[in-house]
């Protein structure tokens, strides 16, 4: 839906995927979609036993355009060793900037991506996803 340049979005959300969507999270991150500053995106990602990986590798071809589009791009992908601290553990971070939260809005609004969206949720047994500001 468009808003003047805005774009809101809106994801259905089940109890049994891998990505439960924070409302409060989302809402606060929409607020701020006028702020035109850069931001990185912390994914934190397990991925599923069997085929998990090679399924997020796919995903990862398929929304490599959608994030060109919007002027995102990768700035790190690594395998975290054992926790030092905590106990989770993941299989992949990944920190994806974009130029703006508005820019990641569009992105994750798009046609092309309510298309492929799906290869994410399929790969992952969980996930989290975090928007950081550079701190003052």
């Amino acid at each position: 839906m468009r808003m003047g340049s805005r774009r809101t979005y809106t994801r259905r959300v089940e109890s049994s995927q891998a990505e439960p969507l924070n409302k409060d999270g989302f809402a606060a991150f929409s607020e701020r979609a006028a702020d035109d500053t850069p931001l990185v995106m912390l994914n934190l990602l397990a991925f599923r036993p069997e085929g998990g990986r090679e399924r997020y590798e796919e995903y990862g071809e398929a929304v490599a355009p959608s994030l060109e589009q919007v002027g995102g791009r990768i700035v790190f992908i690594g395998a975290p060793a054992r926790a030092l601290l905590g106990q989770d553990s993941w299989d992949l971070v990944v920190l994806v900037e974009y130029p703006t939260r508005q820019a990641f809005l569009d992105m994750i609004g798009s046609d092309e991506y309510q298309a492929i969206g799906h290869l994410r949720t399929e790969a992952l047994l969980r996930g989290e996803l975090h928007p950081m500001d550079p701190a003052a």
